[in-house]
């Protein structure tokens, strides 16, 4: 599974922006995907998942609220909106695939990465 992320950007505090993650493979369908994020000198974290029927998602605290994931099995392609973006919400935004069936909330479950992409928020 190859992960291709793009939406990325610069935004103003209080803007928004949306990513998307476009996926390759038979298997998007099947897997929990999700958002992690790494800001300079921070460990990366998670952010948004969902499960593979879009059944449930989950979120962190610090973006619950703000944030919504989706998904759209017939384009292969998962999304983060981002609203009410605050500055520390800046960082590399990742996508991340599961293994088949499962859901990927925290960084040891995740089968796949995508190769980022840099959300800036000014103040």
């Amino acid at each position: 599974v190859q992960l291709q992320a793009s939406g990325g950007g610069l935004v103003q505090a209080g803007g928004s922006l949306r990513l998307s993650c476009a996926a390759s493979g038979r298997t998007f369908s099947t897997r929990g995907m999700g958002w992690f994020r790494q800001a300079p000198g921070k460990e990366r974290e998670f952010v948004a998942a969902i499960s593979y029927t879009s059944g449930t998602t989950y979120y962190a605290d610090s973006v619950e609220g703000r944030f919504t994931i989706s998904r759209d099995n017939a384009k292969n392609t998962v999304y983060l909106q981002m609203n009410s973006l605050k500055p520390e919400d800046a960082g590399v935004y990742y996508c991340a695939a599961a293994p088949i069936g499962a859901v990927v909330t925290a960084t040891p479950l995740v089968e796949y990465w995508g190769q980022g992409t840099q959300v800036t928020v000014s103040s």
